[in-house]
């Protein structure tokens, strides 16, 4: 079980007042310490409901993300990331900037070794988008060019 001094910082969780920011905002992330920074094991976050907006017509965007990394020392605690992801509903921006935007901001906050970030976005105009940006440390460059080939045969399968 986890101490009170390792869950300090965590303030979302478990907070019934917590304000939903429907504007973009990073800050509301938070982690947690990872007790297995010895093993290599892959977190996965399933994001069905995503919602941004278009930057030239406003037009709402849904989008299904998938967020997987492989935790160093820090964590992304799921309300907080919740919260994060609901900022991006009145964010304009296109679906390739968001998907990079969420990388790098998850990859600023927890220092991971490997972190990729995957959007499946319903059809506009009859054109589905499919962004994956992905982000590796020195030890794990081969399984980061390994996933960016695999997403030319993914995507061009479906």
């Amino acid at each position: 079980m986890r101490t009170e001094q390792e869950l300090q910082g965590i303030s979302l969780l478990g907070n019934q007042h917590v304000q939903y920011s429907d504007q973009y905002n990073p800050s509301v992330l938070e982690t947690f310490e990872n007790k297995h920074p010895e093993n290599e094991y892959v977190v996965t976050f399933d994001c069905p409901e995503f919602t941004t907006l278009c930057p030239k017509t406003g037009q709402p965007d849904f989008g299904h993300l998938f967020i997987s990394y492989i935790p160093r020392e820090r964590m992304v605690e799921s309300k907080s990331l919740k919260l994060y992801l609901f900022s991006f509903r009145n964010h304009g921006d296109f679906h390739e900037d968001c998907v990079n935007i969420i990388m790098k901001d998850l990859v600023r906050l927890m220092n991971p070794k490997y972190l990729e970030v995957t959007g499946y976005f319903m059809p506009r105009g009859g054109i589905s988008i499919y962004p994956f940006a992905n982000y590796a440390d020195a030890d794990h460059q081969s399984l980061k060019e390994e996933r960016i080939r695999e997403q030319f045969t993914i995507n061009t399968k479906h």
